[in-house]
Parts: C-alpha cells; sequence; structure tokens
C-alpha cells in the first residue's frame, strides 16, 4: 500500500506543480511562459524521483506503468495498485487547484486547471500523432535510464527522465499542451470540461499506446545483463 500511495502523493504533486505553472505562467501566451511551464513539468519529476522513487520506482504516470508492466518488471497487481494511486492523485490535484484558481480568478486564458486539448488548427489524429510518438521517446528513456542490465545509467535516472520530460513539452505544448501522462489529463479535464473533457481520450489511449512501444522497442534493444 505504501506503494500506492507514494503514486497518489507523487501523481498529485506532479499534476498541481505542473499543471499550476501551466496557469500561473498562461502558458501559450509567449515563448517564456511555455519554457517555464516544460521547465516546472521536468523539475517536478526530478524532485519526485529523489523523494519517492526508492518508495515505489516514481512512475507517476500511467503510461510509464504499462511500459514497466510490458517490460515484465512488475505484476499486474502492483501495476492496477499504481493506476489507481495515479489517478486519484491527478483528480486530487485537479480539484485543488480548480479551486484555487475560480476563487481568485488567476485564470487570464481561460484554463483553471491546465487540461489537454489539441490547438487550434490541429486536427484530433495529429493531436493522437503527437502525443503517441512523444510518450513513446519519453517512456522508452525511462526504462532505459532505469534498466538494471543498462550500466550505471540508473545512478541518474531522475535527472534524465526530468530533463527529457522538459525537452518532451518544449516539443509537445505547441500542438496538445503535452500530457504524455493519462494521470495528469484526467483530472484537469474532469474540471475543465469541453474540449479537454470532449478529447479526453486522446490524452488517454494515445500514452497508453505509446508506453507499450516503448516497452516493445526496449525489449529489441535492451542488453543483456553484464554486457550493456
Amino acid at each position: 500500500m505504501k506503494k500506492y500511495l507514494a503514486e497518489l502523493v507523487g501523481t498529485f504533486v506532479l499534476t498541481f506543480l505542473g499543471c499550476g505553472a501551466a496557469v500561473s505562467l498562461n502558458c501559450g501566451v509567449d515563448s517564456a511562459s511555455v519554457v517555464g511551464t516544460a521547465l516546472a513539468f521536468g523539475l517536478t519529476v526530478v524532485a519526485m524521483a529523489y523523494t519517492i522513487g526508492g518508495i515505489s520506482g516514481c512512475h507517476i504516470n500511467p503510461a510509464i506503468t504499462l511500459g514497466v508492466l510490458c517490460s515484465g518488471r512488475m505484476s499486474v497487481k502492483d501495476a492496477v495498485g499504481y493506476w489507481v494511486g495515479q489517478f486519484i492523485g491527478g483528480i486530487l490535484a485537479a480539484a485543488v487547484l480548480y479551486a484555487i484558481t475560480t476563487a481568485t480568478s488567476g485564470s487570464i486564458l481561460g484554463t483553471t486547471t491546465g487540461a489537454n486539448a489539441c490547438a487550434d488548427g490541429v486536427p484530433l489524429g495529429a493531436g493522437f500523432l503527437v502525443e503517441a510518438v512523444l510518450t513513446t521517446l519519453f517512456v522508452l528513456v525511462v526504462l532505459g535510464a532505469t534498466a538494471k542490465t543498462n550500466g550505471a545509467t540508473n545512478n541518474f535516472a531522475g535527472l534524465a527522465i526530468g530533463l527529457s520530460l522538459t525537452l518532451i513539452h518544449l516539443v509537445g505544448i505547441h500542438y496538445t499542451g503535452t500530457s504524455v501522462n493519462p494521470a495528469r489529463s484526467l483530472g484537469p479535464a474532469l474540471f475543465q470540461g469541453g474540449a479537454a473533457l470532449s478529447q479526453l481520450w486522446i490524452f488517454i489511449v494515445a500514452p497508453l499506446v505509446g508506453g507499450a512501444l516503448a516497452a516493445a522497442i526496449w525489449k529489441a534493444i535492451e542488453p543483456k545483463a553484464g554486457k550493456a
């Protein structure tokens, strides 16, 4: 249960701080706001990796959990427990953020939760592709950086994963606001409604597809123990 609770706490922190930064910085209004939001998500992952990494591995993302499951590194029972904790954490964070922003009129661009949706001019299919590809790359970094068969890279896994998430956001924010994490998207969409809710399936299905693809790619290139 401690692992599942750690995932709840970690996902709460990621959603609250990452999405909170997106709202506070009015992400998308200029390049500085995009960079700031990307850094917020990346730095939060680094911080949580060194906070709960020793407890649960700090997935705080259902797509990562799926990738780990498909890689044979965890049981189905644990994966389900992680998913429950992650989605609850994301919903709780969105509720708190929604309460704060609506009470203080803190939202200028119309989003009170930092919810995901395809940008104007971005077709749903393109948004799905962006999320699937970016998630594949992100989860691949996670699997590689944490693999015991990949030399000593796992000593710096938290930093590598956080920096990669920053890069992922720099690429994807312009198109979808960048999710690559179903739990980060579900909570905000429930409170935001509108396009965020109607397009929610993209930000759940595409990252899960990406997580599974990343596991398949990693299995194909993973070095054998002692031969990294």
